[in-house]
């Protein structure tokens, strides 16, 4: 899909998510959509007004993640686990994980119930290739990492200080950042400036997106 063009309704997004997927990952996908908002009637894991918007708000804003990483590490494999930082309902990460089960996805979150939600959804998912780390990121032993991806995780600054021992010269950031991407980036330290540059969200005409160059 080409830069400019912003996804809009369901049908569109569930269009643009399974150009993604094989046929067992848009049944992992349709299986965490029930999960999901089956949950979120327990717990408030999305707003409420998001849920007739999942494929949009969630699935499409996850997946256009894919559009930022080699496109040879479809058919070779990543070269080292995707680290997603505060995952709460899932996405990114466990989108992630459900369209690329090539990839080895790590997912964090420390609110206990949210843990249990996740590690529930990797089991009924069957996703080998995911793991939940149940605790503050300041306590998970670092890794290197091949991605970090994280969305309303942290202000920048503070995510790449706590996420430091797990990023390498070549880890890749991908941070969904809505519609204060441009200005949260351009109001860093001139040195983390120009670390990152802003690329555009397919969800969401004024949004943006983090990317390491």
């Amino acid at each position: 899909m080409s830069v400019g063009v912003t996804i809009s309704s369901e049908a569109e997004a569930r269009t643009y998510v399974e150009t993604w997927a094989d046929t067992k990952a848009r049944e992992r996908l349709d299986l965490f959509a029930k999960l999901l908002l089956a949950e979120n009637q327990q717990q408030n894991l999305i707003s409420k007004a998001s849920e007739e918007h999942l494929w949009v708000r969630h699935f499409a804003d996850s997946a256009q993640l894919l559009e930022h990483v080699p496109r040879e590490t479809y058919v070779s494999g990543a070269p080292g686990p995707w680290l997603d930082l505060g995952t709460g309902a899932g996405p990114p990460g466990l989108v992630i994980a459900i369209l690329r089960p090539q990839f080895r996805t790590v997912l964090v979150e420390s609110r206990a119930r949210r843990v249990d939600f996740l590690e529930h959804c990797v089991a009924e998912l069957g996703l080998e290739n995911c793991t939940v780390q149940g605790e503050r990121l300041e306590r998970v032993d670092p890794f290197e990492t091949w991605v970090i991806s994280a969305r309303a995780f942290a202000p920048l600054e503070k995510l790449l200080r706590l996420s430091s021992p797990f990023s390498t010269k070549a880890t890749r950031y991908l941070l969904p950042k809505g519609r204060s991407a441009a200005h949260e980036l351009a109001n860093t330290k001139p040195k983390i400036r120009n670390m990152f540059h802003v690329e555009h969200s397919l969800t969401d005409s004024e949004a943006g997106i983090i990317v390491s160059k």
